[in-house]
């Protein structure tokens, strides 16, 4: 059985110095190049970017992390369609393999996420606030056997820096969901007007070429005429521009 979504969260942030709040995240491809990285130390990690949220920039990474697999003939399909979409269940699955893959093949040693990822366009709050002392890198070091993670001791100033990074990414990241509901929402309104709209208009020309169809109550078009027209309890049709209240005052 593979680790949960926690512990594959915490192993993910210790390894690379990241604040990921959410499995979703890694189908930026950012990550997950990052982790095929400490294994290799070989991905162009410049070309790496970390604060995007399209999925063309996404499929960017993922081109990156499939030349990886190619150029070390790792057998196993990058299902990069499914992972973009930063569906959870997707993304767990793949994490859960990436983790197998890393406990067997990581080389130990200590992996200086921050200094490899520098240029790649993370968030800063992304990145530990003061360097690790000597020490904490000691034993970084030494904890990073096959299957651990090196870890540093956080300062307060870090986790405070961490802490606001992730309370502003989850509001941008909220932000921008909103943002991309009422795009589509508009795209949607406007679609169905101009279907309406068309609808409209060949009832019109339907009535100016044979002016008897509009006389007869019971008619198809006169029928479509009273759907498109009526109005739900309530509703009130919207001034014209033009019409303000003479008394309304500011």
């Amino acid at each position: 059985m593979g680790e949960s979504r926690q512990e594959l969260l915490g192993w993910l942030n210790n390894l690379l110095q990241l604040n990921v709040t959410k499995v979703e995240q890694c189908g930026t491809g950012a990550a997950l190049c990052q982790i095929y990285d400490s294994i290799y130390q070989d991905l162009p990690m410049s070309r790496v970017k970390f604060n995007v949220n399209t999925e063309y920039a996404y499929l960017q990474n993922f081109k990156i992390l499939q030349n990886c697999f190619a150029k070390h003939q790792i057998e196993r399909l990058v299902p990069v369609e499914s992972l973009i979409k930063c569906k959870m269940q997707d993304n767990l699955e793949f994490l859960q393999w990436t983790k197998r893959f890393w406990d067997q093949y990581y080389p130990g040693g200590e992996y200086d996420a921050v200094a490899r990822r520098k240029g790649a366009g993370a968030p800063a709050a992304a990145a530990p606030a003061s360097a690790p002392t000597t020490s904490a890198r000691t034993s970084g070091a030494g904890a990073a056997r096959r299957g651990t993670t090196p870890t540093t001791a956080p300062t307060r100033s870090t986790v405070g820096v961490r802490t606001g990074g992730v309370a502003s990414a989850a509001l941008t990241q909220e932000l921008n969901a909103m943002k991309d509901t009422v795009a589509g929402l508009e795209r949607e309104r406007d679609f169905y007007f101009s279907k309406l709209r068309d609808i409209e208009m060949l009832l019109q020309q339907a009535c100016e070429a044979d002016p008897e169809l509009e006389k007869d109550e019971g008619s198809l078009i006169k029928q479509v005429q009273a759907i498109l027209y009526s109005t739900e309890e309530g509703f009130e049709i919207p001034a014209d521009d033009g019409a303000v209240d003479d008394q309304e005052t500011f």
